[in-house]
C-alpha cells in the first residue's frame, strides 16, 4: 500500500521494514515546505528512500542534502574537482575495489558520524550493481529482551585508521601519515527523531566492545556484524540510469554488489552531517 499526502508525493514499500520508491516528484524543481516534509517523514518512516529517473545535476543533488543539514566531505576521498563535498563513486575494469563492498554504517568512525547520504547513479552495468540496506531497527529489536539489555550498556570503538589505510594500500594512494577519525559510541543507539533504538556496530570500523575482554569482545561483535546480514532485515535497490538512494545512515547498514566486472558503474554522493550518538 503507498503512502499518499497532499502534496502528491506517493511513497511505495519495498519490503514491511526498509525501504520505500518515492513517486511524483522531480528533484530538478523547487521542494517545497509541504514536499520536503513528506520526503523527511517517508525517510524517517522507511529509513532509506529511492527515486527514478531524475536527470539532476551536482548542484541539484548539493541543494537537496543542504534541505536536510550541512553537507561534509568524506575523510579519505578527495571528492569532485570544485566540489570536495561530492564523493565520485566509480568502478570499471581496472578498478581494485570498490565502495561499501562490505556491511557497514558510512564513516561511523567520527565523533558525529553522518546523518544520511544521497547518491545518485547515472551509468550502470548491464547486470548487477544492486546495493543491499537492513534495517538496524529490525535488528535490534529481533535480539531477545535479556541481550537487548546487555547490550545497552556498552559502547564500542570505531576506528577509521584500519579500514581506510587498508584502502589506500590498495588503490596505491599515498595519505602522508594521515590520521582518521576513531570514536566511542554506543553500541544501542537512540534515533535523534524517530526515538527508536537500533544497532550501532559494523564490521568495517567497529573493533572492539569497551569493558570486554578482547576474546569476549570479538565473540559478541561477531555474532552482531553476522546478525545485521539476516535477509528479513533488508531491502535491495537495482539500480537504473538516474536512479537516487537517500539513506538515514543513524539506523541502516549497507552493502554494494560488485558483481559486474568488467563493466562500468559511476555516481556522486553527498552526505549530510549528523550529531554524536546517545
Amino acid at each position: 500500500m503507498s503512502d499518499k499526502n497532499d502534496s502528491g508525493i506517493t511513497a511505495i514499500p519495498l519490503t514491511p521494514v526498509i525501504g520505500a520508491e518515492i513517486k511524483n516528484i522531480d528533484l530538478r524543481e523547487d521542494l517545497s515546505e509541504g514536499g520536503f516534509e513528506e520526503l523527511r517523514k517517508a525517510l524517517y518512516s522507511h529509513q532509506v528512500i529511492f527515486f527514478r529517473d531524475q536527470d539532476i545535476t551536482v548542484e541539484n543533488q548539493k541543494e537537496l542534502g543542504k534541505r536536510f543539514g550541512e553537507l561534509v566531505a568524506h575523510p579519505n576521498d578527495p571528492g569532485l574537482q570544485g566540489h570536495p563535498e561530492v564523493m565520485i563513486i566509480h568502478a570499471d575494469e581496472s578498478s581494485k575495489r570498490i565502495a561499501g563492498e562490505r556491511w557497514h554504517s558510512d564513516v561511523s568512525c567520527s565523533d558525529e558520524p553522518p546523518m544520511g547520504s544521497i547518491l545518485r547513479i547515472f551509468k550502470v552495468p548491464k547486470h548487477g550493481g544492486d546495493t543491499l540496506f537492513a534495517s538496524m531497527y529490525a535488528a535490534y529489536e529481533a535480539l531477545s529482551e535479556p541481550m537487548r539489555d546487555f547490550l545497552s550498556a556498552l559502547t564500542a570503538i570505531h576506528d577509521g585508521a584500519p579500514y581506510y589505510t587498508s584502502v589506500n594500500r590498495k588503490i596505491g594512494r599515498d595519505d602522508g601519515g594521515k590520521e582518521y577519525p576513531k570514536s566511542e559510541h554506543p553500541v544501542i543507539r537512540t534515533h535523534p527523531e524517530t526515538g527508536r533504538k537500533g544497532l550501532f556496530v559494523n564490521e568495517i570500523f567497529t573493533s572492539r566492545i569497551i569493558g570486554l575482554e578482547k576474546t569476549e569482545s570479538d565473540l559478541l561483535l561477531n555474532f552482531l556484524f553476522n546478525h545485521v546480514k539476516k535477509p528479513e532485515f533488508q531491502c535491495r535497490f537495482h539500480w537504473e540510469e538516474n536512479s537516487i538512494a537517500f539513506w538515514d545512515n543513524r539506523c541502516t547498514q549497507h552493502l554494494a554488489m560488485w558483481d559486474y566486472w568488467p563493466e562500468v558503474r559511476s555516481g556522486y554522493r553527498v552526505t549530510v552531517k549528523g550529531d554524536r550518538p546517545f
